[in-house]
């Protein structure tokens, strides 16, 4: 076990696009909910007690809405709790949450990392996904982080937005760049059940860019990343040496995790597990001394084989032949041929002599390649 996902469900406002777990900050029992995130630790370590984690992340919601005495009971809580000393600790934040005090106490608390849901430096743009930050509050935040003695910052764009066009996220690209930070994360918008912008489109008033142009908004983006010396590490992931996502590398890499918190996911023991989503039904089972498991799978040994190959190839180095023998003592060759074969003849995955990765061509239709690899 290398990392552990901790779960934060509060907003002050909801973006029109996100499908998260999430409720609105006002009137919700943030304090309940701290003392049962912190419960459900105890109980899950004494179930599957683990020697040292490598990786904490906090996301949401909006972890950052929490007040200060509520961020340093929850950062004090973790690191009381769970074995976790020198790794990767990172936070999720939106821009103009972080007051000074709040970015202290993270950092006392050993928080390394931050990342910042940015999406786009176009105030009016930004205004039409349902964000409330402008550009000057992701300037004056990253400033503020910076002195506070945050230096692993990473920030998230999106493109193919409603009325986006190529050059202004070019534009938003270019300010990004010019910040001159060590990790960026680019993904297009995908619309889903349940959202704002699932309901508009639903009215046929949701005007997206094209699919042609989503893809030049795509090799914009990897153009860019390589000129400014970012290495593409993942399909949506850009780093400078050394400061790629480890813990989400343990997603891609297949590896097992803890996941804490209201509709958290795990990865433990072979078993994917869900948590209850509704924040009255998570606090009701920790009440009662449960773990809040609203739904669990127990992996077969073809289903980890399918898992592995479509996280994996998620990563611009692909799947290791080498590992893939090591972990379930099948040739990924045997196992996936005709699937491989396929997608290597339409010049969608390239197989050397170690690995089997994406091709520049096959990124671009991702979700497709992996599908083929479901059984």
């Amino acid at each position: 076990m290398k990392a552990a996902y901790i779960h934060i469900p509060f907003c002050e406002h909801i973006c029109y696009y996100c499908d998260f777990n999430k409720v609105f900050l006002k009137g919700q029992p943030v304090d309940e909910y701290i003392d049962a995130l912190l419960k459900e630790m105890r109980l899950q370590l004494e179930m599957t007690p683990v020697n040292q984690l490598e990786t904490i992340f906090v996301g949401g919601g909006t972890p950052t809405v929490l007040n200060e005495t509520q961020l340093d009971r929850l950062c004090n809580g973790v690191r009381a709790i769970l074995p976790f000393h020198n790794g990767e600790f990172t936070f999720e934040a939106n821009p103009g949450d972080l007051s000074e005090e709040k970015l202290r106490i993270l950092h006392e608390y050993g928080v390394n990392r931050l990342s910042f849901g940015v999406q786009s430096f176009n105030n009016e743009l930004l205004k039409k996904i349902g964000r409330t930050h402008t550009s000057d509050d992701v300037f004056e935040t990253l400033t503020k982080a910076k002195k506070a003695g945050f230096e692993n910052i990473s920030i998230d764009l999106m493109y193919a937005l409603p009325g986006q066009t190529e050059d202004d996220y070019r534009s938003s690209l270019r300010t990004a760049l010019e910040l001159n930070l060590p990790h960026y994360s680019s993904y297009s918008l995908i619309v889903e059940p349940k959202t704002v912008f699932y309901n508009l489109m639903r009215k046929g008033k949701l005007h997206l860019p094209s699919e042609d142009a989503e893809a030049r908004m795509y090799e914009i983006l990897m153009t860019e990343m390589e000129k400014h010396g970012l290495h593409q590490y993942e399909i949506s992931n850009f780093a400078k040496p050394g400061f790629e996502s480890k813990h989400n590398l343990v997603y891609w890499n297949n590896e097992e995790y803890f996941g804490f918190g209201a509709g958290a996911h795990s990865y433990v023991e072979q078993v994917r597990r869900s948590n209850s989503g509704p924040v009255k039904k998570y606090l009701t089972r920790l009440e009662k001394g449960e773990l809040p498991i609203f739904d669990q799978h127990k992996l077969t040994k073809q289903e980890m084989m399918e898992e592995e190959m479509f996280l994996g190839l998620r990563k611009n180095e692909g799947v290791s032949l080498v590992r893939f023998k090591e972990k379930y003592n099948e040739n990924v060759l045997n196992v996936f041929g005709n699937a491989i074969s396929e997608m290597v003849e339409r010049k969608l995955l390239e197989v050397t002599d170690n690995r089997i990765q994406l091709t520049k061509e096959g990124r671009f239709i991702g979700n497709e390649v992996f599908q083929a690899f479901l059984m």
